[in-house]
Parts: structure tokens; sequence; C-alpha cells
């Protein structure tokens, strides 16, 4: 989205990417925008109409939303990467940025000599199994905090549901140990060492990118071990 980057921009996202969006002139939540309701209402065709050029992902798949929107100058595109090129590349690819970049958000580090551990994703099958990444922890040189979301159920695990603010937690830790998540890439992106373990999902396509990204890959995930987890992090 920076690459789109104009004199005067706004971002809509979904509500808890809101504190992550850190170039634009205004960020807003599409919820609170009433953008979710066309096609279903009236959309917001009074601010909508104010904009030079919009470029969106959302609504691509909903042919009533883009009835509701023509004659708006809007520009859609596939919000799920689809081939073998990594994801971070499908989206640069279509607005026509240079390829290779990787999501940065710019956090100077300072570590604070511990471990960050996020033990859940998206599906159980992209997880490995907790008890692994508590024996992991048991082999560690140096504390480690887990930490996990507002559902997510982990006793004594750090909860911030502000993702800028978890970003700038991560940016602390030595390293990341987690599955192929969100967080994962949070942590890529404030530029702290990640170690990603991946099972059913493709890591050319989804892992994060960085220098400091490293991916132990089995399928089924429960085929990685402790032993080679261990590993990778010595």
């Amino acid at each position: 989205m920076e690459h789109l980057r104009a004199d005067y921009t706004e971002v809509w996202v979904a509500s808890q990417n809101v504190p992550l969006i850190r170039f634009a002139d205004k960020v807003r939540g599409i919820v609170s925008t009433g953008l979710d309701l066309v096609g279903i209402t009236e959309p917001p065709m009074a601010e909508l109409s104010g904009f030079d050029s919009i470029v969106s992902w959302y609504g691509t798949a909903r042919p009533e939303f883009r009835d509701a929107v023509a004659g708006l100058p809007f520009e859609f595109h596939s919000a799920l990467p689809s081939g073998d090129r990594h994801a971070v590349d499908f989206y640069l690819h279509q607005v026509g940025a240079k390829l290779g970049a990787a999501p940065r958000i710019r956090r100077r580090r300072k570590t604070a000599g511990f471990a960050a551990i996020h033990p859940f994703s998206g599906s159980p099958h992209k997880n490995w199994p907790l008890e692994r990444f508590r024996a992991v922890c048991r082999s560690l040189p140096l504390p480690v905090q887990f930490c996990a979301g507002p559902e997510e159920p982990l006793e004594n695990a750090v909860r911030i549901g502000n993702l800028y603010d978890l970003g700038c937690w991560l940016s602390e830790a030595e390293f990341y140990i987690g599955n192929d998540s969100g967080i994962s890439h949070l942590a890529a992106a404030v530029g702290t060492p990640v170690y990603a373990v991946f099972g059913p999902t493709d890591p050319a396509v989804w892992a994060p990118r960085g220098q400091n990204v490293h991916v132990i890959h089995r399928n089924p995930i429960t085929d990685v071990t402790v032993e080679e987890v261990l590993e990778r992090l010595c």
C-alpha cells in the first residue's frame, strides 16, 4: 500500500489492522465507514466520490458490491494469492511495485533478553503441538514468554490487543518461534529473528519474508520434531 501513496492517502482496513498503518494521512476501520454494508444498504457515496482513485481488495468477489459502486474510480484486485509466487510479490505485482520487498514496521530493536512464542494460527491444522513448544521452551537458555490472542486458550500468556503494541513487544525478543500465522509475520516485520514451523501451507508462498526468517517445514506438521527446531535455533 505504501507504493500507492499519493499527496493525500486514506486506508480503510479491518479494524484490528488500523494501528499497523503508519504511512497514511488517515486510517479507518471498514466497519466504521459503512463500506461493509455496500450492496445491502446505500453505500457511503459522498465519501467515496471524493477520491480520485480507489484501489480495492475489498468486494472483488461480491457482484452486488461492484454494481453498487459502478461509476466510482474503483480498481479491483484479487485478495487471495494464486500460483506459486510469494504472497508479498503477488500483491506488489498487482500495483506495479518492484518485487522482492519485505514488509517492515520501522522500529528500533532493543532486546530484553527473552524468547517469544506464539503457538497458534488461523487453523488447528497449521498448529505445531503445544506440548512441543513447551518442550522447546524447557531447553532454551533464556526466559520464554508465550503470547496469545484474546480468544486463544493459554494460561499466563501475554495478551496485547493492539497489533502495533504487540509488534513493539515482539521487537524486544531475542527471537520468536511460531506457526504459519499473522503474528509470525508481525515478528518478522519488526526485525525479530523468526523460527516458523510450517505444515500444510507452502512456505514459498506464505512464509514471513526477511533475512532473519527460518522455516522448518514438514507435512503433516507433527513430523517436525523438537530436536529439529532446537537444532535450527542453535
